[in-house]
């Protein structure tokens, strides 16, 4: 059975007081791609996901859960 992935980014980068703008520019991506990520719209790559957890300063596995 296959789940819908939640994510923390919206709370981690708000905490952090970065832009979705700012995070995407780190990031290498469209503001409309971490958007949609947010939104659990898209699923991003491994490596997006890495770098992700590496601008927000967390690991993969806590910005996405089950």
């Amino acid at each position: 059975m296959v789940t819908d992935m939640q994510n923390n980014i919206r709370e981690l980068r708000k905490s952090m007081d970065i832009s979705q703008d700012e995070l995407a520019k780190k990031c290498g991506v469209s503001r409309q791609t971490i958007n949609a990520i947010e939104n659990n719209k898209y699923d991003p790559t491994l490596s997006l996901a890495f770098s992700l957890a590496r601008e927000l300063k967390t690991t993969v596995d806590s910005l996405f859960e089950q």
